[in-house]
C-alpha cells in the first residue's frame, strides 16, 4: 500500500520554487479596462492550430478583466526586463498607467498591448477559460505573433530572477 501525505501550501509553493520558468508579462484592453501582470505560469498548448494557455489568480478581482476583454497578450521578457517584471508583479506598488511607461507597447490584432523589444509576443483570443482552485485559467488562440531578438530570456527559479 502506498503511503500518502497531506501536503501543505508552504510545502507545496516550496517545491514549486525549485520550478524554473519563463518569465512573461500578460496584458489586456478592451472595455473593462486596460491591465498587465506578471506570470510563470504560461505554456504552449497547440500549434495547430496555435494555442497557449495562461493562469491567473482569481483571488485578485482586477484579474477578472481578461474574461471580461476576451483577448490577452503573453509578452515574454528578456534578460534585462527584471524593472518591468517586478512592476507587474505589484511589488513596486505602481498604478497600472505607471506600469505600462516602463515599456513601449504597440497593438497587433486584438487589440491588447505587446511589448516591444519582449523575446516573443502571442496575440490572443480566449477561446475557452476554466475555473480550478485558486486559478482560472485562460485558453487563447494565436491571432498574431511577433518573434524578437535572440536576447537571452528572464527565468526564475528559486525566488530569484535567473537569465539562461
Amino acid at each position: 500500500m502506498l503511503k500518502t501525505n497531506d501536503v501543505a501550501p508552504q510545502e507545496y509553493r516550496d517545491a514549486m520554487a525549485r520550478f524554473a520558468g519563463a518569465v512573461h508579462v500578460i496584458t489586456t484592453d478592451g472595455q473593462a479596462g486596460r491591465r498587465g501582470t506578471t506570470v510563470i505560469a504560461a505554456c504552449s498548448v497547440s500549434d495547430n492550430p496555435p494555442i497557449v494557455l495562461v493562469c491567473l489568480n482569481r483571488n485578485n478581482p482586477k484579474n477578472e478583466v481578461f474574461l471580461q476583454n476576451g483577448v490577452f497578450a503573453l509578452n515574454t521578457l528578456a534578460a534585462g526586463h527584471e524593472d518591468l517584471s517586478n512592476a507587474f508583479s505589484g511589488l513596486t506598488g505602481l498604478p497600472q498607467e505607471e506600469r505600462f511607461a516602463l515599456g513601449e507597447w504597440e497593438k497587433l490584432a486584438t487589440g491588447a498591448p505587446t511589448l516591444v523589444g519582449a523575446l516573443a509576443v502571442f496575440d490572443c483570443q480566449v477561446i475557452d477559460s476554466k475555473e480550478l482552485a485558486t486559478h482560472r485559467i485562460y485558453f487563447g488562440k494565436v491571432m498574431a505573433l511577433r518573434i524578437g531578438a535572440k536576447l537571452r530570456p528572464l527565468l526564475y527559479h528559486d525566488r530569484a530572477y535567473r537569465v539562461l
